[in-house]
């Protein structure tokens, strides 16, 4: 009924990312993993070099094969080279933005006090390591790229500008670009770092020989590597967000809805932990509780957990270098994303409802049941909120607008939802009409 045979009239919108960036990265990840588990590294320092073998590849794979560099959505002409001196006093500028700003966010790292407490203490301390070392280079970078940039008076330069007397040549929008962009990768990034070091010593500590007959346990480590996978590429992703590679910021979500959402769902605003006012988990019990001593669907069950966390991974996987939440970098066609525009949130929505099973629990108490039912349907909803903001944001740009268009006329999940609109009168069907392409001369 949702079936539909893709017309050659109709082809997929080009994605920013090709499908090797995402396999480069994800072997040279498995091949330190492999050296880790050889050499029982599993440290957090071992956690960040697997950073390094993921995201290596995919830079290698992006300049030489995809020629990432050459494209004009880097704003970079290789080609025509501007003098030193015709830039210098930009990149002054622009260095005193930026350096500004990472003021900015250390003072407010040093001012929140949940950095420096549990697992972000490791953020705070790879940190304080890597920011003399990121003075010092972007010095040279700075001076460098700026004079290759078509225009190289960014969001930074506008700061430093307003920073240093300039207001007069300061524009506003590009100044609250600068800063929501930033805002995205200090706060993200900090997080990132703090929870790489935990699932990858899971995937490294655990002995194969001892849960290759156990699905159950199988599928929890299978699970916890799908997870690794999907923090090792989001951590690269914040880590190089770079002109050079294309994977720049192009636009940070300017809407206070998506910015409430998202960070409703990140520690330390989290709204779903233990204490939480969504905490659906009161007197809950995994799904291995539930089903206990019924293997084979305690089996079933656990593949299709690997499978929606699978689809989880490659939905971060399929971004390549430019992960990033609240952001737009490009519009990613492929993959995942050609079967509906928000895998990984449908994925690990479907995920939390048969993991938690909230509807079950050991207090035989229907208000209990009742009660995390609906905060988990709560959850979902934010999600879906999420989603909405997001498409908000990225439907700015024309690309995402055809790339919508054209999932709602071929992509398998929203015609299945649009047919659904469709039978109670939410949905025109004129919206799922191919557009008129002219034949070939």
């Amino acid at each position: 009924m949702f079936e539909r045979k893709l017309s050659t009239h109709d082809p997929r919108p080009t994605s920013a990312v090709s499908h090797g960036v995402g396999v480069a990265g994800l072997i040279g990840l498995t091949c330190w993993v492999l050296i880790a588990r050889q050499y029982g590294m599993d440290g957090p320092y071992s956690a960040l070099a697997a950073c390094f073998a993921c995201g290596l590849p995919m830079v290698l794979w992006s300049l030489l094969k995809d020629k990432v560099h050459l494209r004009p959505s880097t704003g970079i002409d290789w080609s025509n080279p501007n003098k030193l001196k015709d830039t210098f006093d930009i990149s002054l500028a622009k260095l005193a933005g930026l350096w500004a700003t990472w003021g900015l966010i250390g003072t407010i790292y040093c001012i929140a006090r949940w950095y420096w407490t549990g697992q972000y203490q490791f953020a705070m301390q790879m940190m304080e390591t890597a920011a003399p070392w990121l003075f010092l280079l972007s010095i040279p970078y700075v001076l460098f790229m700026d004079r290759f940039a078509i225009e190289p008076r960014d969001g930074a330069w506008h700061f430093g500008q307003l920073l240093t007397g300039g207001k007069s040549e300061s524009d506003r929008e590009q100044v609250y670009h600068h800063l929501r962009a930033w805002a995205v990768k200090g706060f993200f990034l900090a997080f990132m770092i703090s929870i790489v070091p935990g699932g990858f010593g899971d995937l490294i500590r655990v002995d194969l020989d001892e849960i290759i007959g156990d699905p159950v346990a199988l599928a929890r480590w299978l699970i916890v590597a799908m997870f690794v996978v999907d923090v090792q590429f989001a951590t690269v992703g914040y880590l190089l967000t770079m002109k050079p590679l294309d994977s720049h910021i192009r636009t940070a979500n300017p809407y206070l809805a998506g910015w409430v959402a998202a960070l409703m769902c990140y520690p330390p605003f989290i709204l779903m932990g233990d204490n939480g006012p969504l905490n659906y988990h009161v007197n809950t019990a995994d799904w291995t509780y539930w089903l206990q001593g019924r293997e084979t669907i305690l089996a079933v069950w656990g593949a299709i957990l690997v499978f929606l966390t699978g689809v989880y991974a490659w939905a971060t996987v399929a971004f390549g270098l430019r992960f990033s939440n609240l952001t737009h970098r490009g519009i990613l066609t492929h993959g995942p994303y050609s079967w509906t525009k928000h895998p990984a949130y449908v994925a690990k929505n479907i995920y939390w409802w048969l993991v938690s099973m909230p509807f079950l629990v050991t207090s035989d108490s229907f208000a209990d049941s009742v009660r995390n039912t609906a905060l988990m349907a709560v959850v979902s909803g934010v999600y879906y909120w999420r989603a909405k903001t997001e498409e908000k944001h990225l439907l700015n740009d024309p690309a995402y607008k055809e790339y919508a268009e054209w999932m709602d006329r071929n992509a398998p999940i929203p015609r299945a939802l649009n047919w659904a609109k469709r039978r109670i009168g939410w949905w025109p069907a004129e919206r799922d009409r191919e557009p008129d392409v002219q034949p070939a001369e």
